[in-house]
Protein backbone atom coordinates (compact mmCIF):
# COMPACT_ATOMS: atom_id res chain seq x y z
CA UNK A 1 0.00 0.00 0.00
CA UNK A 2 2.02 3.07 -1.15
CA UNK A 3 2.30 6.69 0.90
CA UNK A 4 -0.87 8.11 -0.58
CA UNK A 5 -2.83 5.49 0.60
CA UNK A 6 -2.02 5.46 4.21
CA UNK A 7 -2.31 9.13 4.41
CA UNK A 8 -6.11 8.63 3.54
CA UNK A 9 -6.70 5.78 5.98
CA UNK A 10 -5.33 8.14 8.14
CA UNK A 11 -8.00 11.01 7.29
CA UNK A 12 -10.60 8.23 7.69
CA UNK A 13 -9.86 7.21 11.15
CA UNK A 14 -9.32 10.61 12.60
CA UNK A 15 -12.43 11.68 11.89
CA UNK A 16 -14.34 8.75 12.86
CA UNK A 17 -12.48 9.20 16.22
CA UNK A 18 -12.87 13.21 16.36
CA UNK A 19 -16.80 13.43 14.95
CA UNK A 20 -18.51 9.70 16.10
CA UNK A 21 -18.45 9.43 11.63
CA UNK A 22 -18.08 11.60 8.59
CA UNK A 23 -14.99 9.34 7.61
CA UNK A 24 -16.94 6.28 6.39
CA UNK A 25 -18.38 8.41 3.90
CA UNK A 26 -14.58 8.96 2.34
CA UNK A 27 -13.65 5.42 1.99
CA UNK A 28 -15.86 4.33 -1.17
CA UNK A 29 -14.44 7.33 -3.21
CA UNK A 30 -11.11 6.97 -1.89
CA UNK A 31 -10.91 3.52 -3.12
CA UNK A 32 -11.95 4.52 -6.08
CA UNK A 33 -10.51 7.58 -7.37
CA UNK A 34 -7.75 6.86 -5.62
CA UNK A 35 -6.52 3.77 -5.38
CA UNK A 36 -8.23 2.35 -8.48
CA UNK A 37 -10.42 -0.09 -7.38
CA UNK A 38 -13.79 -0.90 -8.96
CA UNK A 39 -17.27 0.60 -7.09
CA UNK A 40 -18.71 -2.75 -6.00
CA UNK A 41 -15.59 -4.25 -4.30
CA UNK A 42 -14.67 -0.65 -2.94
CA UNK A 43 -18.47 -0.43 -1.20
CA UNK A 44 -17.61 -4.19 0.28
CA UNK A 45 -13.97 -3.61 1.30
CA UNK A 46 -15.22 -0.25 3.03
CA UNK A 47 -17.60 -2.00 5.42
CA UNK A 48 -14.78 -4.64 6.49
CA UNK A 49 -12.93 -1.60 6.79
CA UNK A 50 -15.22 0.92 8.38
CA UNK A 51 -16.29 -1.98 10.70
CA UNK A 52 -13.56 -3.06 11.88
CA UNK A 53 -11.85 0.83 12.46
CA UNK A 54 -15.25 1.60 14.79
CA UNK A 55 -15.32 -0.81 16.44
CA UNK A 56 -11.64 -0.18 17.34
CA UNK A 57 -13.12 3.12 17.76
CA UNK A 58 -15.68 2.71 19.99
CA UNK A 59 -13.53 0.21 22.27
CA UNK A 60 -11.64 3.99 23.67
CA UNK A 61 -15.10 5.23 24.46
CA UNK A 62 -16.00 2.75 26.26
CA UNK A 63 -13.43 2.93 28.67
CA UNK A 64 -14.34 6.37 28.57
CA UNK A 65 -17.66 5.61 30.23
CA UNK A 66 -19.41 7.15 26.51
CA UNK A 67 -21.21 3.93 25.45
CA UNK A 68 -24.97 3.32 25.96
CA UNK A 69 -25.02 -0.61 25.50
CA UNK A 70 -28.80 -1.45 25.41
CA UNK A 71 -29.15 1.72 23.36
CA UNK A 72 -26.71 0.74 20.74
CA UNK A 73 -27.80 -2.94 20.18
CA UNK A 74 -31.44 -1.54 19.90
CA UNK A 75 -30.36 0.86 17.27
CA UNK A 76 -27.80 -1.24 15.59
CA UNK A 77 -30.59 -4.44 15.10
CA UNK A 78 -32.36 -2.21 13.09
CA UNK A 79 -29.22 -0.85 11.15
CA UNK A 80 -28.16 -4.43 10.89
CA UNK A 81 -31.30 -5.67 9.38
CA UNK A 82 -31.22 -3.06 6.96
CA UNK A 83 -27.98 -3.33 5.78
CA UNK A 84 -28.07 -6.69 5.10
CA UNK A 85 -31.17 -5.95 2.64
CA UNK A 86 -29.40 -3.30 0.99
CA UNK A 87 -26.53 -5.13 0.11
CA UNK A 88 -28.53 -8.18 -1.20
CA UNK A 89 -30.44 -5.11 -3.50
CA UNK A 90 -27.54 -3.60 -4.36
CA UNK A 91 -26.92 -6.54 -6.75
CA UNK A 92 -29.85 -5.46 -9.07
CA UNK A 93 -27.95 -1.87 -9.40
CA UNK A 94 -24.21 -0.75 -11.78
CA UNK A 95 -21.59 0.54 -9.93
CA UNK A 96 -22.35 3.68 -11.17
CA UNK A 97 -25.56 3.97 -9.70
CA UNK A 98 -24.45 3.80 -6.71
CA UNK A 99 -21.41 5.98 -6.97
CA UNK A 100 -24.23 8.65 -8.14
CA UNK A 101 -26.60 7.64 -4.85
CA UNK A 102 -23.28 8.19 -2.35
CA UNK A 103 -22.72 11.55 -3.78
CA UNK A 104 -26.15 12.36 -2.94
CA UNK A 105 -26.01 10.83 0.58
CA UNK A 106 -22.57 12.78 0.59
CA UNK A 107 -24.37 15.96 0.37
CA UNK A 108 -26.72 15.59 2.31
CA UNK A 109 -23.95 14.60 5.26
CA UNK A 110 -22.31 18.22 4.46
CA UNK A 111 -25.74 19.96 4.68
CA UNK A 112 -26.18 18.03 8.46
CA UNK A 113 -23.11 19.13 9.59
CA UNK A 114 -23.61 22.83 8.16
CA UNK A 115 -26.35 22.44 10.84
CA UNK A 116 -24.14 21.17 13.36
CA UNK A 117 -25.71 23.15 16.11
CA UNK A 118 -28.75 21.44 16.33
CA UNK A 119 -26.12 18.17 17.50
CA UNK A 120 -24.02 20.49 19.58
CA UNK A 121 -26.37 22.41 20.73
CA UNK A 122 -29.53 20.41 21.87
CA UNK A 123 -29.92 19.18 25.67
CA UNK A 124 -31.14 16.20 26.86
CA UNK A 125 -34.47 16.82 29.07
CA UNK A 126 -34.50 14.84 32.01
CA UNK A 127 -36.76 11.89 31.75
CA UNK A 128 -37.67 12.43 28.43
CA UNK A 129 -38.94 8.80 26.46
CA UNK A 130 -37.10 7.84 23.36
CA UNK A 131 -39.22 8.55 20.40
CA UNK A 132 -38.98 4.46 19.42
CA UNK A 133 -40.49 3.95 16.35
CA UNK A 134 -39.05 6.84 14.72
CA UNK A 135 -35.53 5.37 15.91
CA UNK A 136 -36.59 1.91 14.45
CA UNK A 137 -37.09 3.85 11.46
CA UNK A 138 -34.15 5.67 11.03
CA UNK A 139 -32.11 3.03 11.98
CA UNK A 140 -33.86 0.76 9.21
CA UNK A 141 -33.17 3.85 6.65
CA UNK A 142 -29.51 4.04 7.84
CA UNK A 143 -28.99 0.35 7.43
CA UNK A 144 -30.21 -0.02 3.80
CA UNK A 145 -27.98 3.14 2.97
CA UNK A 146 -24.80 1.37 4.10
CA UNK A 147 -25.60 -1.77 2.69
CA UNK A 148 -26.12 0.02 -0.97
CA UNK A 149 -23.35 2.26 -1.16
CA UNK A 150 -20.61 1.21 1.62
CA UNK A 151 -21.12 4.01 4.58
CA UNK A 152 -21.01 3.97 8.20
CA UNK A 153 -23.97 6.44 8.49
CA UNK A 154 -22.15 8.07 11.47
CA UNK A 155 -23.68 11.46 10.26
CA UNK A 156 -27.42 10.29 10.58
CA UNK A 157 -26.69 8.39 13.53
CA UNK A 158 -25.43 10.37 16.27
CA UNK A 159 -28.23 12.78 15.53
CA UNK A 160 -30.91 10.39 16.07
CA UNK A 161 -29.60 9.16 19.31
CA UNK A 162 -29.48 12.72 20.63
CA UNK A 163 -32.96 13.60 19.25
CA UNK A 164 -34.69 10.55 19.20
CA UNK A 165 -32.92 8.23 21.60
CA UNK A 166 -31.96 10.75 24.56
CA UNK A 167 -28.45 10.36 24.46
CA UNK A 168 -26.55 13.33 25.17
CA UNK A 169 -23.46 14.26 22.72
CA UNK A 170 -20.87 12.80 23.83
CA UNK A 171 -22.31 9.46 24.15
CA UNK A 172 -24.25 9.93 21.41
CA UNK A 173 -20.55 9.47 19.79
CA UNK A 174 -19.02 6.39 21.26
CA UNK A 175 -22.55 4.97 20.94
CA UNK A 176 -22.40 5.51 17.47
CA UNK A 177 -19.35 3.46 16.88
CA UNK A 178 -20.54 0.51 18.01
CA UNK A 179 -23.69 0.87 16.19
CA UNK A 180 -21.72 1.70 13.04
CA UNK A 181 -19.33 -1.56 13.81
CA UNK A 182 -22.40 -3.98 13.60
CA UNK A 183 -24.08 -2.27 10.95
CA UNK A 184 -21.23 -2.68 8.54
CA UNK A 185 -20.40 -6.30 9.63
CA UNK A 186 -23.85 -7.14 8.47
CA UNK A 187 -23.44 -5.06 4.93
CA UNK A 188 -20.58 -6.80 4.57
CA UNK A 189 -21.90 -10.04 5.14
CA UNK A 190 -24.45 -9.05 2.22
CA UNK A 191 -21.38 -9.24 0.24
CA UNK A 192 -18.86 -11.59 0.96
CA UNK A 193 -19.95 -14.07 -1.79
CA UNK A 194 -20.78 -11.42 -4.41
CA UNK A 195 -17.16 -10.22 -4.92
CA UNK A 196 -13.71 -10.63 -4.97
CA UNK A 197 -12.24 -9.64 -1.37
CA UNK A 198 -8.69 -8.30 -0.80
CA UNK A 199 -7.78 -9.30 2.48
CA UNK A 200 -3.95 -7.91 2.27
CA UNK A 201 -4.84 -4.64 1.80
CA UNK A 202 -7.74 -4.29 3.80
CA UNK A 203 -5.53 -5.36 6.82
CA UNK A 204 -2.81 -3.04 5.82
CA UNK A 205 -5.73 -0.07 5.29
CA UNK A 206 -7.45 -1.06 8.42
CA UNK A 207 -4.08 -1.02 10.77
CA UNK A 208 -3.50 2.27 9.23
CA UNK A 209 -7.24 3.67 9.65
CA UNK A 210 -6.90 2.26 13.32
CA UNK A 211 -4.04 4.40 14.24
CA UNK A 212 -5.89 7.41 12.85
CA UNK A 213 -9.09 6.56 15.09
CA UNK A 214 -7.01 6.44 18.08
CA UNK A 215 -5.56 9.77 17.66
CA UNK A 216 -9.06 11.03 16.92
CA UNK A 217 -10.31 9.60 19.93
CA UNK A 218 -7.70 10.99 22.27
CA UNK A 219 -7.47 14.32 20.35
CA UNK A 220 -11.43 15.11 20.55
CA UNK A 221 -11.26 16.30 24.60
CA UNK A 222 -9.33 19.27 23.32
CA UNK A 223 -11.14 19.92 19.38
CA UNK A 224 -13.57 22.18 18.59
CA UNK A 225 -16.26 20.13 17.16
CA UNK A 226 -18.65 22.20 14.98
CA UNK A 227 -15.17 24.08 13.67
CA UNK A 228 -14.34 20.62 12.71
CA UNK A 229 -17.67 19.35 11.24
CA UNK A 230 -17.96 22.72 9.32
CA UNK A 231 -14.38 22.12 7.68
CA UNK A 232 -14.90 18.77 6.82
CA UNK A 233 -18.50 19.63 5.25
CA UNK A 234 -16.90 21.72 2.69
CA UNK A 235 -14.62 18.86 1.99
CA UNK A 236 -17.52 16.13 1.39
CA UNK A 237 -19.15 18.83 -0.57
CA UNK A 238 -16.47 18.70 -3.08
CA UNK A 239 -15.51 14.97 -2.70
CA UNK A 240 -19.45 14.57 -3.24
CA UNK A 241 -19.86 16.37 -6.85
CA UNK A 242 -16.47 15.19 -8.55
CA UNK A 243 -18.13 11.47 -7.62
CA UNK A 244 -21.61 12.54 -8.98
CA UNK A 245 -19.48 14.24 -11.80
CA UNK A 246 -18.15 10.93 -12.34
CA UNK A 247 -20.73 9.13 -12.85
CA UNK A 248 -23.07 11.95 -14.55
CA UNK A 249 -24.26 9.00 -17.26
CA UNK A 250 -26.61 7.67 -14.98
CA UNK A 251 -28.35 11.02 -14.78
CA UNK A 252 -28.19 10.58 -18.75
CA UNK A 253 -25.98 13.90 -19.03
CA UNK A 254 -23.47 11.75 -21.51
CA UNK A 255 -24.21 12.00 -24.83
CA UNK A 256 -22.31 8.65 -26.76
CA UNK A 257 -20.26 10.02 -29.83
CA UNK A 258 -21.59 8.20 -32.99
CA UNK A 259 -18.67 8.05 -34.37
CA UNK A 260 -16.72 6.06 -31.27
CA UNK A 261 -19.67 3.73 -30.72
CA UNK A 262 -18.16 0.40 -30.55
CA UNK A 263 -21.69 -0.39 -32.44
CA UNK A 264 -20.37 1.84 -35.82
CA UNK A 265 -18.91 0.18 -38.69
CA UNK A 266 -15.76 1.07 -40.50
CA UNK A 267 -16.77 1.61 -44.51
CA UNK A 268 -14.68 -0.64 -46.37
Amino acid sequence: MHFVAFVLAGLVGLSLGLLGGGGSILTVPILVYALGFEAKPAIAMSLAIVGVTSLVGALGHWRAGNVRPKTAMLFGLGTMAGAFVGARLASLLSGAIQLAILAVVMLGAAGSMFRGEIRDGHAVEPNARPALLALLTVALTVGALTGLVGIGGGFLIVPALVLLARVPMKQAVGTSLVVIALNSAAGFAGYLDRVAVPWDFIAAFTAVAIGGIAAGTALVRFAAPAQLRQAFAVFLVCVGLYTLYQNREVFGLIQENPCCSSDSTTPS
